[in-house]
């Protein structure tokens, strides 16, 4: 017993946070409380407008921030990553708290965080280096489309309309404030988008969010308006850790969104840990000699395995699901984060907000929130990576624009499983497209002097192809009739040394043209077979098929040579006449050593 549970302990133990890591938390703490407090100051506005979204609230926002950010920053593998609640995971789920309500929201979360740290054990974070960035970027567009039409009901003052789907939630939402139109809220949302957005250009290292925030709220109180409604009374404090949500009988209906959000947080909060990475690669020490080196590149199994633990804790105190946030994260970076000492500042400061300033925040109006959120949306797209990737290909351009479409029309996980299908489509349409059966001459691998009345007989009856690139499934097919197209030949010579794979259906294929070939009376022989593709062969009975006939060769003239004697024996080619010996005593001498060689 006590074998097995060391066995299960170990992959556990190594997702644990190191001393090392810690340890960097004392070489630079007043660079990082003040990044952290930068960041807490940018989230808060964030975490309050996401909470909203989600439909549980602004409380429900405010308690992942703290909770969720704390536990992943403590455990996660970037020490620059920044989690809370994000407009991505608010997509998903807004459907799962008109379906099941704020307790199915809750079970959710805690079902995908159990999820998220079973793939930390399992190794699963380096996939991610798989996804295709036309997924990434189409992806990341069409969830800021949805961000931004979920913010309309509160950008136009009208209670948020019954539906599902965003798309007919804007069109009702529209069509409400259309009967009765009150401008109110539309300033007060404008207003904090024209703040932020050009704020942003002039002085990108201001919070310009917290700023337009209070702008809005005291223009509110100020003047009275009457159509800027707030957020509303908010708890002194985060509740007690419970479990009355979860509802045993509920679990199988629950697994299916589960797997959702804990997709969508393993995919979210990885691409914002490389992004991380990267806007630290080319950070140097600085000239002050206590400066820190640029900060390691982050553990995606660690950091799923942090993520995991942030959303089994944040449920516990009536939090929604977390992810890494992207444009949080790269504020830390940018404030001169060293740390994993400013992510858990950020939430220490979120925590003493909730308790200390709760009255204040519930004046906040849901319109300048809804501002906030539209002009996060916006700062999302980057139309420079979105234009590089429509010209780079037609491929990587139809990926994008079907991942954003789909995203928008279905959900964020259908869009992602139908980005990476077709990108998967495309690039084995690509490779199979470089596999190449090409005809070559053979005359310059022919041993020995030949007469043009024997080289037009070689020419007429035998054909060398030389096969480059992979023969799989995806080419596979082309290649047979390619090659069982030739016409008046006996002999086929394959020159197989630059062929870069083979699978089990590129073997089957080969097998068949030999077998059809060979019925027709022409003889298939092969060159330059790979050690790494004979598995695939021998496993289909290719190699016994050549081996059977002494059709295989290990260079490209001894299968000529043996093609040559092919014809002979054939009566196809005559046998040369023998050549007159210059030096006959020699020759002899040579006929009588040769017996006993």
């Amino acid at each position: 017993m006590s074998t097995l549970l060391a066995r299960a302990w170990g992959p556990v133990r190594s997702l644990l946070p190191a001393r090392a890591e810690f340890a960097a938390m004392r070489r630079d703490p007043r660079r990082d409380l003040l990044a952290g407090l930068t960041v807490a100051i940018v989230a808060l506005p964030l975490a309050l407008g996401f909470g909203v979204s989600s439909g549980l609230g602004a409380e429900a926002g405010l308690a992942t921030a703290v909770v969720a950010g704390a536990v992943a920053a403590f455990f996660g593998g970037s020490n620059l990553q920044v989690s809370g609640p994000t407009g991505a995971m608010t997509v998903v789920l807004v459907p799962i708290v008109a379906e099941y309500g704020a307790g199915g929201v809750l079970a959710v979360g805690l079902i995908a965080g159990v999820m998220l740290v079973a793939l930390a054990v399992a190794r699963a974070g380096r996939y991610m280096q798989y996804v295709p960035a036309p997924v990434v970027e189409g992806f990341t567009l069409g969830i800021a489309c949805v961000i931004a039409l979920q913010q309309m009901p509160n950008a136009l003052g009208v209670e948020k309309p019954e539906g599902e789907r965003v798309l007919v939630v804007t069109w009702r939402a529209l069509e409400e404030f259309a009967a009765a139109p009150d401008w109110t809220a539309v300033a007060l949302a404008a207003g904090v988008v024209a703040i932020m957005l050009a704020g942003a250009r002039w002085r990108p290292a201001i919070p310009f969010s917290i700023v337009a925030v209070i702008a809005a709220t005291l223009a509110a109180q100020a003047f009275g308006l009457t159509g800027a409604k707030p957020i509303g009374e908010l708890p002194a404090g985060l509740p007690a850790p419970s479990l009355s949500f979860l509802d045993p009988g509920d679990l199988g209906s629950l697994l299916a969104p589960a797997v959702a959000v804990a997709a969508l947080a393993a995919l979210e909060s990885l691409l914002s840990a490389q992004v991380a990475d990267g806007m630290t690669a080319g950070r140097r020490r600085g000239p002050d000699s206590t400066a820190a080196p640029a900060p390691q590149k982050h553990d995606p199994d660690k950091e799923l395995f942090g993520q995991g633990l942030a959303n089994i804790a944040a449920p516990l105190f009536g939090g929604v699901p977390a992810t890494g946030a992207i444009a949080r994260t790269a504020v830390n970076v940018r404030t001169g984060a060293r740390s994993r000492l400013a992510s858990l500042t950020h939430a220490a400061i979120l925590a003493v907000i909730v308790f200390a300033a709760a009255p204040l925040v519930s004046k906040i109006p849901l319109a300048a929130l809804a501002g906030v959120l539209l002009a996060t949306a916006v700062r999302m797209v980057e139309v420079a990576s979105l234009r590089a990737m429509a010209r780079a290909t037609r491929s990587d351009a139809a990926v994008l624009v079907l991942t954003a479409g789909a995203t928008l029309a279905l959900d964020l996980v259908y869009a992602v499983i139908i980005g990476l299908l077709v990108a998967g489509a495309l690039a084995l349409r690509a490779v199979a497209r470089h596999a190449r059966l090409d005809q070559v001459s053979f005359r310059a691998h022919l041993p020995g002097d030949h007469t043009d009345e024997e080289h037009s007989l070689l020419a007429e009856h035998i054909v060398k192809y030389r096969l480059e690139g992979p023969l799989f499934f995806a080419g596979a097919p082309r290649f047979l009739l390619e090659l069982t197209d030739v016409a008046d030949v006996r002999v086929v010579i394959l020159r197989m040394s630059r062929v870069s794979t083979i699978d089990a259906t590129g073997a089957l294929v080969l097998k068949d043209a030999v077998e059809k070939l060979d019925r027709r009376g022409i003889v298939v022989m092969t060159s330059g077979i790979r050690p790494e593709h004979r598995r695939a062969l021998d496993s289909v009975g290719a190699l016994d098929l050549l081996r059977a006939e002494g059709r295989e060769y290990a260079t490209t003239p001894d299968a000529v040579a043996a093609a040559r004697r092919h014809l002979h024996g054939a009566g196809i080619l005559p046998f040369p006449a023998p050549r007159p010996d210059p030096h006959p005593t020699a020759h002899t001498a040579t006929l009588v050593e040769e017996p006993n060689r």
